[in-house]
């Protein structure tokens, strides 16, 4: 339940790799990571029971970054997380933290070279960097309160993390060695779901702060933060465009949770989906043509694709199961997705078409979480 609330907190990852899209599906009991393919079903990458997530692409589109619990220990019931990656047609899977605490959320550095992740490791949850083979393991933070990174700023300067050690959920960025934190939000309520638009100079979240949640846009040294909201109702999960020009975010102003699309200069507001249930997620395909979401309209969380102007959705996933995550890959190819099906959480990749599903994960033991791709021109 903690790394529920952390993963909310923090937000999700986009990925990006050629040409296809990621996902999290449930299928055989569990979650798994899968992959279309142009023809036939989609391709399990990962195979668990009973949970891979949160898939995160490599720059490059090569790899996949995620989480597990595949390798519980169910005689001495530890049932910790750990990093793997595995190359996106499901070979060569590598548990990079094979120690006995919680490693969770990693994030690739836009070079590919290094993996962001958080760890409890030393007895609190804390940021820690590592390189992408798992080797020259760096403690970034150090607070009693819990640390949780949300990525690197774009040309990998920085790295951004949220941290209760005031109190209240607040948003820091840092150098890659720790050095230099600084407190880029300070407000009396939490905020959440941070990103950095394209071009690293703004971060946009969520905030209480107002007594109600809603999307803020900040520079990203702090100053001038604006809610781009106002609403008397929910606002959440901001997501950019990658030219920096729009966000897509999620709001209830309509009695239900809806995908809407704002542009930065607060003059448009076009709302993207219409169903009689919840739409939530947004993940924009890297040339901004198109939105991954999941939605619950035909009852079980599936992954859907839409055009940026709200046409043409598409549903992707067809499961009796929950199917969240999505991830495009860097080239737009791709969506990984990770999947809970007949009791087992792996992780999937499928076409940009919805076509050729790759279940990427595929093990006996328990837990594999939130995919995401590797960088281009990568140095292992």
């Amino acid at each position: 339940m903690l790394l529920i609330l952390l993963a909310s907190a923090c937000g999700a990852q986009g990925s990006g790799l050629a040409d296809h899209l990621i996902f999290i599906g449930r299928r055989d009991g569990g979650y798994d990571i899968r992959l279309p393919r142009d023809e036939g079903p989609p391709i399990t990458l990962s195979r668990n029971l009973p949970w891979d997530s949160f898939p995160v692409w490599s720059p490059d589109g090569s790899r996949i970054a995620f989480y597990s619990d595949r390798n519980f220990d169910i005689q001495d019931r530890n049932d910790n997380l750990d990093i793997f990656t595995i190359n996106a047609d499901g070979s060569g899977m590598t548990d990079l933290t094979p120690q006995p605490a919680h490693d969770a959320f990693p994030y690739w550095s836009p070079d590919g070279t290094r993996i962001l992740f958080y760890s409890q490791r030393d007895g609190n949850g804390e940021v820690y960097v590592m390189k992408a083979d798992g080797s020259d393991l760096q403690r970034l933070t150090t607070s009693p309160g819990v640390d949780i990174p949300f990525g690197w700023s774009p040309d990998g300067s920085h790295i951004g993390f949220i941290s209760g050690r005031s109190g209240n959920l607040e948003i820091y960025t840092a150098a890659p060695d720790g050095t230099g934190v600084k407190r880029i939000t300070k407000s009396k309520g939490n905020n959440y779901s941070p990103v950095w638009s394209p071009d690293g100079s703004r971060i946009a979240f969520e905030s209480d702060r107002d007594g109600n949640h809603e999307v803020y846009v900040a520079n990203a040294d702090g100053s001038n933060p604006v809610n781009m909201s106002v609403r008397p109702l929910r606002d959440a999960n901001p997501a950019w465009s990658p030219d920096g020009r729009h966000l897509a975010f999620v709001s209830e102003r309509d009695g239900d949770p809806e995908i809407y699309v704002m542009n930065t200069q607060f003059s448009t507001l076009d709302r993207i989906t219409s169903s009689p249930r919840d739409d939530g997620s947004p993940a924009w395909s890297p040339d901004g043509t198109r939105l991954a979401f999941v939605s619950n309209r035909d009852f079980d969380p599936n992954i859907y694709v839409v055009n940026a102007d709200g046409s043409g959705p598409v549903r992707y996933t067809f499961e009796i199961s929950i199917e969240v995550g999505p991830a495009w890959s860097p080239d737009g190819g791709r969506l990984a997705f990770e999947a809970l099906r007949d009791g087992r959480r792996d992780v999937y990749v499928l076409g940009a078409d919805g076509s050729g599903l790759v279940r990427l994960t595929n093990d006996v033991t328990p837990v594999a979480v939130a995919p995401g791709w590797a960088p281009s021109n990568t140095s292992d």
